[in-house]
């Protein structure tokens, strides 16, 4: 019998790290790689694997992830599969909002709580990577796992900011160390030298949680009964290595998080490489998405070197180079932009209506004649000016001013955002 999976993809909170992009959207639904949204790539990842019966929990601005998911993920009649979205909701046996990511399951968990499974899934919303779960699963039941967490090998520097495990001589969990700082000594969780050989970690001797879990159904009941535990990595996994047997399952591939806006501007740029790390062509595991009935882009007297153009896009005049440029980017003649990601727009305005912004003094959507982009995030449909000059810088401070903000030195234009002619950030 083949194994009864259920997959839950966790949707984050206020996403507060990738803000102004999560300003008007929920994080899995924030724009990548000039097409995709970010939901796509755990959601690939589960269909490749077969896996076709998944949830998504959310809780903020899930509208557009709703839309998203609704038009893009439809199963035919006589498949048991599905997406569908759970937003946090008021119950009788609860009327608050998610508090953790282990609240949320606890929350919706009747909604998958069935005979039918004997694993679920737990996957997180905003990380960029493929990964064919069903080798997960197996190493969860040849190991007689109760829980087991995928892990990525790190250096010792590679440790901040993540959750970090400590390991036996089979890979069994004895131990977390949550987001641990540079001074903080971790000496005694490196990894088995004979486990490290074996898993080809090299000097990359360190196991971070990379937020995927595979729960045995009955342990998952076991470990989210304990009310107070509202987080997997901070409370339900730790508690449960001295309760349950916690295995760890070691990934090779590539994987980033990118749940901040400095790691998600640069893993965008980075797909722009000759050979990057991550590939969205890889035919026997493709990253799937909406359908999208738009012309093929359209450049003209245009200068292009490292670039990724989406469809639909009109480019006169300019120079790109190292720039994701999204869905119906319109692109006006002068515009020079580098190491920029421009997400697009989710309409088109006609001639005539340029006509009009241009008679009311308002900068049309896209990107208007003699910018310069440096450095930058441009959201959807976001009405740049003639002349403007944005530019980030990696000494910079957090900014915040009228339709954009600085974060990560990195110049984010805030979506539906109006730059006037001329302004220079």
């Amino acid at each position: 019998m083949s194994d009864r999976v259920v997959t839950v993809i966790l949707g984050g909170g206020q996403g507060s790290r990738l803000y102004p992009l999560t300003a008007p959207r929920a994080k899995p639904a924030v724009p990548l790689a000039g097409k995709y949204r970010l939901i796509d790539i755990p959601l690939s990842n589960a269909i490749n694997s077969d896996y076709r019966e998944v949830y998504v929990l959310t809780q903020f601005n899930s509208a557009s992830l709703n839309r998203h998911v609704a038009r893009s993920y439809r199963f035919d009649n006589f498949s048991q599969g599905f997406v569908e979205v759970l937003a946090a909701e008021q119950t009788q046996a609860s009327g608050d909002w998610y508090q953790g990511t282990a609240d949320a399951v606890r929350k919706q968990l009747h909604h998958f709580d069935r005979d039918r499974y004997d694993y679920v899934l737990i996957l997180s919303g905003d990380h960029l990577y493929r990964m064919d779960y069903r080798e997960l699963v197996k190493r969860h039941k040849d190991s007689g796992a109760n829980a087991t967490v995928a892990t990525i090998a790190v250096d010792r520097c590679g440790c901040e900011g993540l959750g970090i495990l400590d390991v036996d001589a089979d890979g069994r969990v004895r131990g977390f160390h949550e987001k641990p700082g540079p001074d903080d000594d971790l000496c005694e969780m490196e990894v088995p030298y004979g486990l490290a050989r074996e898993w080809g970690l090299g000097d990359r001797r360190y196991l971070a949680s990379m937020g995927i879990y595979c729960f045995s159904l009955q342990a998952l009941r076991d470990g989210l009964g304990h009310l107070e535990s509202v987080d997997f990595g901070r409370d339900i996994l730790p508690s449960m290595v001295q309760t349950h047997r916690v295995m760890a399952h070691h990934f090779s591939g590539y994987w980033e998080d990118i749940g901040s806006i400095g790691a998600f501007f640069w893993a965008n740029l980075a797909l722009c490489d000759a050979q990057p790390a991550f590939r969205f062509w890889d035919q026997q595991s493709p990253i799937y998405t909406g359908r999208c009935f738009l012309p093929a882009s359209k450049l003209l007297n245009t200068r292009v070197d490292g670039c990724i153009i989406a469809e639909g896009c009109i480019v006169t005049g300019a120079t790109l180079s190292r720039c994701v440029v999204g869905l119906r980017s319109r692109i006006c003649k002068g515009v020079d932009a580098s190491d920029c990601v421009i997400m697009g727009n989710d309409l088109y305005e006609d001639d005539q209506r340029r006509l009009e912004n241009a008679k009311a003094g308002l900068p049309s959507v896209g990107i208007g004649p003699g910018t310069v982009l440096r450095r930058a995030i441009i959201d959807k449909n976001g009405r740049i000016g003639r002349n403007c000059r944005l530019v980030g810088d990696p000494d910079r401070g957090d900014q915040t001013g009228d339709g954009w903000v600085v974060r990560d030195g990195i110049v984010v234009v805030e979506k539906n955002a109006i730059i006037p002619d001329g302004t220079i950030v």
